[in-house]
């Protein structure tokens, strides 16, 4: 993090000296240093955010092996569902809609 603050504060530093050097005054350059910093900062705490680490896998043994089939009612494709982590999992979604189960209750 260290690191983003230098680079961040670099790069404001600079655009605050430039602009006093293109005849801006002192009082703007500033406040122009100041809004970038803080866009800046905002914009790096946001894509740092969207960094999340990838799920662990559940243990071993916790997937419990299903044979649901459920289909699309929009497109009609068909997925077949060979593990879940539950009994009764929640369908997937296709189309942007949450598809439809084909498999008899009395099969699951």
């Amino acid at each position: 993090m260290i690191r983003n603050h230098r680079v961040i504060a670099l790069i404001v530093g600079l655009g605050a000296i430039a602009s006093m050097l293109a005849g801006f005054g002192v009082a703007k350059s500033l406040v122009a240093a100041a809004v970038s910093w803080l866009i800046l900062r905002t914009g790096v705490l946001m894509l740092g955010g969207l960094a999340r680490p990838i799920p662990t896998p559940p243990p071993a043994g916790e997937m419990r092996k299903v044979k649901i089939t459920y289909r699309c009612e929009i497109c009609g494709t068909e997925v077949r569902m060979t593990a879940a982590p539950d009994e009764d999992p929640e369908p997937p979604r296709h189309c942007q809609e949450d598809m439809a189960l084909v498999t008899p209750v009395d099969d699951i």
